[in-house]
């Protein structure tokens, strides 16, 4: 499927965006693993999140699921969880791969996780290097991709790790390897990242001790089921952002978004870039930060954007580049070599787009310098990954001629309703099966 995107007058609105996907899988994992019933609203029912709850299902626990974004855990406890009858397929999802192979490494049985062929060549081993020091026994792909088996029986151990690079995921993983190991289990980060592990921990009763940018947890504590109530996707509502920004004149209200302070890195870069960005209305659903978000059209100017922002914004520099593609000036990123090794090389393909739309761009290894300019019309390949697909989308809406973004058909992993929620703000994005040249 592709893209098929008009220049566009987006309008003032009101809008909501999906629930947060790094929530919503930490929701299934952690309710899974609770002892008690564990209700979800506002669940994301995007692709990646449904292969971890059918994963979850494999390995015996009851979930219902009586809307598309309710679901109903009946936690098995923290050792309740059955030897699933085949691989467990967690498509295109690295979060669910990386956290998976940290839940399943102190199991009872044998398991072995397998992925669609963009998450198939994806790095595994800084999950497998620190899990195997605790213990666990993991084989993969001689270059460390998946498929990986874990073998089950293991009784692992605490360990004080210092990430050699900066990942949610993997001290996720470790995390909660962490609660089936013996002793203390310690991860310390280089540069902070996204904590939601650690906030539904602490709200399921588990004690997380963080000391700057040292996290521990001891090993053999139970967890309780709860209410979870997903915020909006932070990275979701970032293409909505952009979109109100890049307009001439609109003023769009985003409501109940995601606003933790370990993820809000690309407010902070898009407001240092002359972005009108404010946070309305904050609250907490309970540990998680809320706020509804209010964006104005704006002017934007390039920059030089701080390495230590990288860690808070890395999953919306396709969005920034973007963004600095129609900004007044030069912009210079570095440090984010971590997005060649994303759903696609994020850092080349953001390249090849950009390029594509008549924007001029050097690449380096783990940086860009993006010249701003005007977008023109064009095709450019989203190379399967969902957040370049509706980054260019959002690029297409303010482009002298139509753009056409090939390969979208990832976006329904993280963005259900993409196309619709973007109409509402008056742009035009269609899913088209046949593009001509």
């Amino acid at each position: 499927m592709h893209f098929k995107v008009s220049p566009s007058k987006v309008k003032d609105a009101k809008v909501a965006v999906p629930g947060d996907k790094s929530v919503s899988h930490r929701a299934l994992m952690l309710g899974s693993i609770a002892n008690g019933r564990t209700d979800v609203t506002d669940f994301l029912d995007g692709e990646d999140c449904l292969q971890t709850l059918a994963a979850m299902r494999a390995m015996g626990v009851s979930i219902e699921q009586p809307g598309s974004t309710e679901i109903s855990i009946e936690g098995v406890g923290i050792h309740g969880l059955r030897a699933p009858e085949t691989a467990l397929d967690l498509g295109n999802s690295g979060t669910a791969m990386r956290l998976m192979t940290g839940l399943l490494a102190a199991q009872r049985f044998n398991t072995t996780l397998v992925g669609d062929r963009s998450l198939s060549s994806r790095p595994m081993g800084r999950v497998i290097t620190p899990l195997t020091r605790m213990g666990a026994a993991i084989d993969s792909e001689c270059d460390g991709s998946p498929p990986l088996q874990i073998a089950g029986g293991l009784q692992l151990s605490g360990i004080d790790y210092e990430m050699p690079v900066a990942s949610a995921q993997v001290k996720s993983a470790v995390l909660l390897a962490g609660l089936y190991a013996e002793g203390t289990t310690s991860v310390t980060e280089p540069n902070v990242t996204r904590d939601h592990t650690e906030r539904m921990l602490r709200s399921m009763g588990a004690e997380v001790v963080v000391d700057g940018n040292r996290i521990s947890i001891k090993g053999g504590q139970a967890l309780a089921g709860c209410h979870v109530q997903v915020p909006g996707d932070l990275s979701s509502a970032s293409f909505v952002v952009l979109a109100a920004l890049l307009a001439k004149n609109a003023d769009i209200l985003i409501t109940n978004v995601g606003v933790n302070p370990t993820r809000t890195g690309v407010i902070d870069i898009l407001q240092s870039m002359g972005g009108d960005i404010s946070l309305e209305n904050a609250r907490l659903l309970g540990e998680e930060p809320v706020a509804d978000i209010r964006v104005r059209s704006s002017k934007l100017i390039g920059a030089v954007v701080p390495p230590d922002l990288v860690s808070l914004a890395i999953d919306e520099f396709p969005v920034l580049f973007v963004a600095a593609a129609a900004a007044t000036g030069k912009t210079v990123f570095s440090g984010i070599g971590e997005l060649r090794v994303k759903e696609s090389d994020r850092i080349a393909a953001m390249t090849d787009g950009m390029r594509n739309l008549g924007i001029e761009v050097e690449e380096s290894r783990d940086g860009a310098v993006v010249q701003g300019g005007r977008f023109q019309g064009g095709t450019a390949d989203s190379f399967g990954d969902h957040r370049v697909a509706m980054s260019l989308a959002v690029a297409g809406t303010v482009a002298d001629d139509g753009v056409v973004v090939r390969n979208v058909d990832a976006v329904d992993t993280s963005f259900p309703g993409f196309t619709s929620s973007m109409a509402a703000i008056g742009a035009h994005i269609r899913v088209v099966e046949h593009v001509t040249e």
